[in-house]
């Protein structure tokens, strides 16, 4: 880590800087992949085979396979990148964004319909309400 960062502190969030971003190259490339429709036919045809041929770590593979797309941010990913893998699954980002919150896509809409998350809690640590 070549800077400090006092962004590290705010809970359950990832930001996508110049570190995020070496760490997770060749699986944000991967999912650029995906913008051709004939990646995506491979990709889909054998998906372990189709991610063996790019320099990631296992861990993005696994978050990959899995769809754990909080795994894929901490390992890297930029979820601007990532919706590639849910547009070839044919899912909404809406639907991508509730898995990653654990809260089904209806829940996720109502909740952003009604104005989003509270901050409580999820300001800088040493911030209280």
């Amino acid at each position: 880590m070549a800077l400090d960062k006092p962004y590290r502190d705010v809970p359950g969030t990832t930001i996508f800087d110049a570190d995020q971003s070496r760490k997770g190259y060749w699986l944000n490339q991967f999912c650029m992949s995906l913008m051709k429709a004939e990646n995506r036919e491979k990709f889909k045809a054998d998906e372990r085979a189709y991610l063996d041929q790019w320099p990631m770590t296992e861990e993005q593979k696994q978050g990959v396979l899995t769809r754990d797309l909080n795994r894929c941010i901490a390992a890297g990913g930029n979820i601007y990148f990532l919706a590639k893998i849910g547009a070839t699954d044919g899912k909404s980002f809406q639907y991508m964004a509730a898995s990653m919150t654990g809260m089904t896509q209806e829940e996720y809409a109502a909740m952003m319909l009604a104005g989003g998350r509270s901050p409580d809690g999820n300001r800088y640590t040493q911030e209280k309400p």
